[in-house]
């Protein structure tokens, strides 16, 4: 039986993976086990950020694994105080929770949210409540879902939990009008990664601060996958210079080798939590900090957030000029870009495998939209050689 055969037959089918079985990567770069090789334009939604298999990284993980790895937080560790040091100054922020995953992180910051409500707010008892954007991703687990506006991501999974309301995407004064005394937090993307690579209206964050300023609720962004460099600042929150009361972290923070998750907050909100409130095994282990720290490291050393700015303009401008009768836009910031096709011509996991078998991984989302995330990494070079087959597979659909 081959590798995809099985792992059909042992494996739930929450995925509909393309068909292609990999076996090594090393950069950009990821190999099959036929030995063909693929431009990575993914990054596994940005978890790898840093490039596969980043030496530095390799190493920490290596060093530390051999030395402590996991004791749970029922200990010290030498190390989670610096990597938290670290993630608070990069953040402008006060104090850090860590977790695994960037689910558990929402989670986390969801109680946070609640509590300061209920503590600070004083919120009666039960009626807190949380606005969410339209058209959001912020994970799997029951709780996320249930304020999903995606029927998918819902079907099956009921009962939900209440205290969400839901606001159309990009519009503040929506958000206004949905305040009331019960609400304690505003929680978005700061660009809506699942939905497309959905940028929102120059000015919308800095009205969201002030909205949120005026009626004493929390601002808290999710930037679980616009963060930590993608789209060329360390969170896409920077682009209109605000500082949000709780940040959710993750992904590109395991430098694409460990789930590294943290939500982080001023010192007024994550005073909720008291021993016994929160916790997780793994989270903030000795292994995990390590390797968080060093992502950060890199990231700064190796001025991965500038090459996101410059690489991203290159890459979104090779996009726009595509001449292809099926691109209806193309949206993006940093190296984080959305190209969507028209759904009435053709699909966009068919344009992910025709991709594929040019040698470019991406992947599609709510069929209508290719999204271009390689690692912070690439290359001019490697970009122009990515666009030679990207634009290839574009033209063919030209009438």
């Amino acid at each position: 039986m081959d590798s995809i055969a099985l792992e059909k037959t042992v494996t739930a089918a929450n995925y509909d993976s393309l068909p292609i079985v990999l076996k090594e990567a090393k950069g950009v770069w990821a190999t099959d086990i036929q030995g063909r090789r693929y431009l990575d334009m993914m990054s596994a939604y940005s978890a790898v950020s840093l490039g596969h298999g980043h030496p530095r990284i390799l190493k920490a993980m290596a060093e530390q694994a051999s030395r402590l790895a996991v004791t749970s937080r029922a200990y010290h560790t030498e190390l989670l105080g610096p990597f938290l040091e670290r993630l608070v100054e990069i953040t402008g922020l006060d104090m850090a929770l860590p977790m695994n995953t960037g689910a558990e992180a929402v989670e986390t910051a969801i109680k946070a949210a609640r509590r300061w409500g209920y503590q600070t707010k004083r919120i009666a008892k039960d009626c807190a409540e949380i606005i969410v954007a339209e058209n959001n991703f912020h994970g799997r687990t029951t709780t996320i879902v249930g304020f999903s506006s995606d029927e998918s991501y819902r079907e099956g999974f009921g009962p939900f939990a209440g205290g969400f309301k839901l606001v159309p995407f990009g519009d503040a004064a929506a958000v206004e009008t949905a305040i009331t005394g019960n609400t304690c937090a505003v929680m978005i993307e700061p660009i809506q990664g699942e939905a497309g690579i959905v940028v929102p209206p120059e000015g919308y964050l800095r009205e969201l601060r002030a909205i949120c300023d005026r009626h004493n609720v929390l601002l808290i962004l999710d930037e679980v996958q616009s963060g930590l460099g993608r789209t060329g600042r360390w969170f896409a929150h920077q682009h209109e210079d605000i500082r949000p009361d709780g940040l959710i972290l993750g992904k590109a923070l395991g430098g694409g080798v460990y789930p590294v998750s943290a939500f982080v907050g001023t010192r007024e909100l994550m005073n909720v939590f008291d021993p016994g409130s929160h916790g997780s095994t793994f989270g903030g282990n000795a292994l995990a900090a390590r390797i968080g720290l060093e992502a950060l490291a890199v990231i700064e050393e190796e001025h991965l957030v500038e090459r996101s700015a410059e690489m991203g303009w290159y890459l979104l401008d090779r996009l726009r000029a595509m001449r292809s009768n099926i691109v209806k836009d193309v949206r993006g910031r940093g190296l984080w870009v959305g190209v969507e096709v028209d759904a009435n011509v053709v699909s966009a996991r068919s344009v992910c495998d025709a991709l594929l078998e040019g040698g470019v991984l991406s992947k599609d989302t709510h069929g209508t939209v290719l999204r271009f995330a390689p690692p912070l990494t690439i290359t001019r070079e490697e970009i122009d050689w990515g666009m030679e087959r990207i634009e290839r597979v574009f033209a063919r659909a030209i009438h």
